[in-house]
């Protein structure tokens, strides 16, 4: 994130009408400004706004159906490799939410959320976290059951795990498990190695994969 300029943001919609109310609703807060606006990934990225390669976003927010009836998780398998991809969509379906986090993305915001949660969502995904509205945590804490032949973690690691990947801090599993939060950022160190990831978006990418059981 650029300190200097705050958060550049880009926003792909195919209604107009819903990238000026994305842009006045982001208006409110100083620290994100949004740059630039298209209604395709390919105006997106033709835009100068944008940069070279991107490099003048920090995050894009992308609608997760574009002017037709199949999810744009071609667009989030684009873009996500070069900059924090937040899609935004009017679905609540898991199939949707678990499909766009699979394909990429370091959140999913429900286009019903609040202003402060838009904010909320940009900052943390610009930051290198993950976001999930908060009525989809218990959703994708849901998907994670099940055994896999990935690297073997111990049950505490496990349950560790099932908690980030639904959204909550270090601090907010410490208080679910039982334990210090120095103990979780001890099992998150482990998982990370285990597994070679780094971010909590690829932490949780890394649970869905994995279908491993979160803490009850």
């Amino acid at each position: 994130m650029a300190a200097t300029h705050g958060i550049r943001v880009g926003a792909i919609d195919d209604h107009p009408v819903t990238l000026r109310g994305i842009e006045l609703l982001l208006a409110e807060f100083s620290e994100i400004h949004v740059v630039t606006t298209a209604d395709t990934p390919a105006a997106l990225l033709a835009a100068p706004e944008a940069g070279r390669d991107l490099d003048g976003l920090d995050v894009v927010l992308v609608d997760l159906y574009l002017a037709t009836d199949v999810p744009s998780l071609d667009v989030v398998q684009e873009l996500a490799p070069r900059v924090p991809v937040l899609v935004m969509s009017a679905s609540r379906h898991r199939h949707d939410v678990v499909a766009a986090i699979r394909a990429g993305a370091s959140g999913y915001l429900t286009k019903d959320s609040a202003a402060d949660q838009f904010a909320a969502a940009i900052t943390t995904v610009a930051s290198g976290g993950f976001f999930l509205s908060s009525q989809l945590a218990d959703m994708v804490g849901a998907v994670l059951a099940g055994r896999t032949t990935e690297p073997e973690l111990s049950p505490r690691e496990e349950e560790a795990l099932g908690w980030i990947a639904r959204g909550f801090t270090h601090a907010q599993t410490a208080r679910r498990m039982g334990v210090t939060k120095a103990t979780v950022d001890t099992y998150v160190e482990r998982i990370r190695r285990k597994l070679q990831v780094g971010n909590k978006a690829e932490l949780t990418r890394a649970a869905l994969r994995r279908r491993g059981r979160p803490g009850a």
